[in-house]
């Protein structure tokens, strides 16, 4: 039996309310790969950068914020 033919076999035995999962994955497997790279690389240039580190709150504002006291921690 082929690799196509044990496929189609399992395919057969799939319950209906996976069939979505199995088409995404295999719809992953023929996916471009240089395209999702670009899509990658563009959404990182389209995100925000990180803050610097003077942007930070200091962890005790953020445990005052949070509402823990810093001697319980």
């Amino acid at each position: 039996m082929s690799e196509r033919e044990i496929l189609a076999n399992l395919i057969e035995k799939v319950p209906a309310y996976k069939m979505p999962y199995v088409i995404g994955y295999i719809q992953g497997l023929l996916a471009d790969e240089a395209l999702d790279d670009l899509f990658c690389r563009k959404l990182g240039e389209d995100t925000e950068p990180e803050p610097d580190d003077d942007e930070l709150i200091p962890e005790a504002e953020v445990m005052r914020i949070c509402g823990v006291k810093p001697d319980e921690v």
